[in-house]
């Protein structure tokens, strides 16, 4: 009998001349997804020539990403994918896979605790904090803009303050040059303003 799991506790997985991989612990044949099913579980395994008995684990995890990318799921750029290519027979290419690997170990350590401080900071999902964070910035940008904009700024403030029912003294005359730097400044608000509401 096929002794399914090492001292290890790690599954073997066979795949055989006709691409297919049999689960010697469940007894049962598998596909690429179940695999990926297994690897997000946090199952270890490795997998095995079935007649050789190499160990060719690294090509079908290869073959399972290959397959979520061409499912649309793109988890790996493009401009990665190039720098990826360009290390292979590189001088650097025996220190990649070490920095890789601790890199994404890194990232999975504190992709938990990022989420919770996110959630505690914002009481919301990390796409959502970033979409509060631009508004909040766009916001700021507007306040700033007023202090080179007066005139929108005055007439804002003429709107909100309540009527006294005085007469107000007409402003002076305006040069043309002056009034067309009103004009373009006012331009420029609007188009602030729209870009703040989400409107084209």
């Amino acid at each position: 009998m096929t002794q399914s799991k090492d001292k290890d506790g790690v599954i073997t997985i066979k795949k055989y001349a006709n691409r297919r991989l049999y689960n010697t612990d469940a007894s049962t044949y598998v596909t690429l997804e179940d695999l990926a099913t297994m690897v997000k579980d946090g199952t270890d395994f490795v997998v095995k020539d079935a007649k050789t008995g190499d160990d060719i684990t690294r090509s079908v995890l290869t073959q399972i990403i290959f397959e979520e990318e061409s499912k649309g799921q793109n988890l790996l750029p493009i401009n990665f994918l190039r720098q990826l290519i360009g290390f292979y027979g590189n001088s650097m290419q025996a220190v990649v896979p070490s920095y890789l690997e601790f890199s994404l170990d890194s990232f999975t350590k504190e992709q938990e605790k990022f989420q919770q401080q996110m959630s505690e900071t914002f009481g919301t999902t990390p796409f959502q904090a970033v979409e509060e964070q631009a508004r909040q910035n766009m916001t700021m940008f507007q306040e700033s803009m007023k202090m080179f904009n007066p005139f929108a700024a005055a007439a804002q403030q003429n709107a909100q303050a309540p009527s006294t029912g005085a007469t107000e003294t007409p402003a002076p005359e305006n040069s043309d040059e002056l009034k067309t730097l009103r004009d373009q400044l006012s331009a420029m608000q609007a188009q602030i303003n729209a870009l703040a509401t989400g409107k084209k």
